[in-house]
This record gives structure tokens, sequence and C-alpha cells, in this order.
């Protein structure tokens, strides 16, 4: 048999990158479920956006997971590897506020990468709307929703399996992508697929500065602007928790538009107040839930129609769902009385319940968790009903669920436009004669 055969994305977040090695047999690449992970390596240090004064450093970051590659991929099969990297919202952003800086780091990577004997095919920016697809490509991908190999030995379409919804939180923006059940009224946020010879017409959007990172930063300057001093009551963090900052570090993105009257060295503190229902009425407020001419819509005035179907929501929406042991398909009601219990708890009590987690993000959790809930209910306007579709998961089928997988599949052309004949096994006059002698014998 054929060696089997390798790909590697690296996914360039805005708060780090991981480098995803996957693994196919090379005589059956155009099943589904046949791409496996074979590792996820995380590099150290903050994401490629973060090097914008230092280009080369972005480049030489990545060079411990690309040795790492270089051991498990075989050194013979090496320049066959077809090797991406794909840059999300931090870049976006970046690009948005200085698209010099920008290239020199998408430059700086390809030149990293370039010294390795891969298949090198590009380090590029992602719109959001390919994000949101090729995350949802991934979930029906591992979930096998897209084609089956059926009793009769060959690919199929699943009949009555109803494709799955994808939801993704990043550091920097969040993705909705989900098949409606009615025609896509606003051509900005239409996909249209065809997998295995199937037609799929979905719902994508991609909110910019609504991922987990950018809303904390939002909310804290909206606290900072509403509190008339360099004294800031926050009321999600804990209470007895606080921080300082410089109002030129809570300024640093473009995301948040600091007041003229600012001094950048000016330092703030924050201090926690852990009041659960203030935090909900503070987060609500960075968003706008009417939706004027464009209705239905999710929030900001964004065309949405209503959700339809299961949805997988994973990365941030896993994460910190996962810290608070709530990805257990539990009711919305046993969801917010754990995330108020949580939000209630003081600085002390937080951090001797959770002493084994070394986390920089433990005095972010209430605030994350209040968030998720606000942006899935009010938002994405989910319901008690519609909120048990929701699976909160990290992985399928041993493989991280994100946009990588669903990104490499379409790039190396993977998944055909049309139906797959059948591959495997018996020819099929064997199989018919086989068939038509099995129905006269049972007559």
């Amino acid at each position: 048999p054929l060696p089997p055969q390798y790909g590697l994305v690296f996914d360039a977040g805005s708060t780090h990158t991981s480098l995803y090695i996957y693994q196919w047999p090379a005589d059956k690449e155009n099943g589904t479920g046949i791409v496996s992970q074979v590792e996820a390596c995380s590099v150290s240090g903050p994401g490629i956006s973060s090097y914008a004064d230092d280009p080369a450093g972005a480049g030489a970051s990545l060079k411990p997971c690309l040795d790492k590659a270089m051991k498990i991929v075989p050194a013979e099969q090496q320049r066959d590897t077809p090797t991406y990297l794909g840059a999300t919202a931090g870049m976006r952003l970046l690009r948005e506020e200085n698209s010099t800086k920008a290239e020199q780091v998408l430059a700086e990577v390809s030149k990293a990468i370039g010294e390795y004997p891969v298949d090198f095919r590009g380090a590029r920016i992602l719109t959001g709307s390919e994000e949101g697809s090729f995350g949802w490509i991934t979930v029906n991908y591992l979930l096998e929703t897209l084609v089956k190999f059926s009793f009769a030995e060959r690919w199929e379409h699943p009949q009555d399996t109803e494709v799955l919804g994808a939801l993704d939180l990043g550091g920097a923006s969040t993705q909705i992508t989900f098949q409606p059940g009615v025609p896509v009224q606003d051509r900005n946020t239409s996909v249209f697929f065809r997998l295995y010879g199937t037609n799929y017409s979905l719902y994508s959007h991609s909110y910019l500065c609504y991922g987990q990172t950018q809303a904390l930063k939002k909310l804290l300057a909206a606290l900072h602007q509403a509190s008339s001093s360099a004294q800031i009551s926050h009321p999600c963090y804990p209470r007895g928790y606080q921080e300082n900052l410089t109002v030129a570090e809570l300024y640093d993105s473009p995301c948040v538009r600091a007041p003229s009257s600012a001094s950048p060295g000016l330092v703030l503190t924050v201090t926690g107040t852990g009041e659960p229902g203030a935090c909900g009425t503070a987060i609500r407020r960075l968003f706008n839930f009417s939706c004027g001419a464009q209705w239905p819509c999710g929030f900001n005035g964004v065309y949405q129609p209503p959700v339809r179907g299961q949805f997988f929501a994973f990365a941030g929406f896993y994460y910190t769902f996962h810290f608070l042991n709530l990805t257990h398909q539990q009711s919305l009601s046993e969801v917010n009385t754990t995330v108020l219990s949580f939000c209630r708890r003081n600085w002390t009590e937080v951090r001797a319940l959770f002493r084994a987690t070394r986390s920089l993000y433990l005095p972010t959790y209430c605030s994350m968790a209040i968030y998720i809930l606000t942006l899935l209910l009010d938002g994405y306007k989910f319901n008690e009903h519609t909120w048990s579709n929701i699976h909160f998961s990290r992985q399928a089928a041993n493989t991280d669920i994100g946009w990588t997988l669903g990104f490499m599949l379409n790039f190396t052309n993977m998944i055909p436009a049309e139906a797959l004949r059948h591959i495997k096994g018996h020819q099929p006059g064997l199989w018919a004669g086989a068939v038509s002698f099995l129905v006269l014998a049972i007559v």
C-alpha cells in the first residue's frame, strides 16, 4: 500500500498560533472522515499580529512546531506535504490599522516556513466568511453528515441526516454558520457549497471585535468611560480582585476608541465587585439588539434568519463552559444557576476552589460566561427550547474542531463537488447480480 499522506495547517489566531498535523490514506482521500489529526502543536508566545513591530519574531516563533512536524512526517514525504498558514481576526485588525505591518508579518512567517522542505502553499488572512464556512465544513466532515459509506458499499448522501451548524468564538471575532430553513436574504451573509453532489446554501456571518479578548476590552473601555476617574469598579470581576493597567494598554486595539481626554500613561485601577446582575447589564450594552430595516437580525443590524438544527459550539465557547463543567448538555436554567453562583464568589473563594488551575483567565471566567450567554441568547436568538440543540465540544473523532481541517480539505480539493462513484470493494455488476439473485431466491 502507499504510505499515508500528511498536511500541515497553521491557525494564526489573535492570541496564539497552533500547528495542526493531518494524515490520510493516500488511496482513499475523497471519502469523508478519512482525514485524521495526528498532532496539534501550540506555538509559544502571542499571536502573530502581536509581532507588528518585530515581524521576524513572528517567523521565528513558528520554528519549534515546524521542527516537531519534521520529526512526525517521514523525510521522504515532506516535499509532498501541503502546508498552509491562515490568519484570522487578529491579523484582520492589524491590516485595518496598518496594512504594511500586516504584509511584513505575513512575509516573515512565509519566509520561516519556506526554509523547511514542505510544499508550502502560502500564508494568508482568511475572511470572516471563510473562517465560518471552513469551521462548518470541519464539523460536518468529522460527523459524516455530508456523505456516508452505505450498506450497498457506495458513498451516498446520507438520507434524513441534517447538517450541523457551527458556532466559533475566537479572541477577536465570533462566527455563526448554519443551513437556514429559508433562502438567505442578504448576499453578504450567504455562502454556497457543492459537496459530494449535494448543494448547500448556508448563512454565515463573522462579527469582528466580538471575540472574547476584544469583547472584554470593549467592556473595560465602557466601564472606564462611565467612571470619570482612574478607579474603575468592574461588576464582572470577583469581589476582592484588583488589577492595574495603563490607558495605552486598554486602548491598544481598533475595537476600542480612546476618549481624547485620556492620557496614555495614566494608570487605571480596576476593582472587582462581583455583581452578576450589573455585569449582565454592562455586557448587553456592548450590543445593539434593535434590527432596523434588516429584520430578522442577529445584532448590530446584521441580517440573520432564525437558528435551525443542531449546532456545535467550539473554541472559546467550549473552553469557558468546560471550565464551569457545563459541556454535558445541561438545561439553560441549570447553566444560568451555575454561572450566577460562580459569579457571586469572591476572589479568595475562586482562588481556593480552583487552586489547580494556574490560569491567567481565572478572574475573567464570570464575564466570559455571561458574555457567551448574552451572545447566544440575545445575539443569535437561541432560546430555552433551542438551547438543547447546542453541543459544546472541542473535538470530534479525535480531531480539534475549527476552520483548519475544512480549509485544508478545500484547498487540497479533497472534497469533490460531484458525488463519489462507489469506491470500495465489489464491481457494481457483480453486486447488482448478487442482489437480483437474492431477491429471486426470496421470492
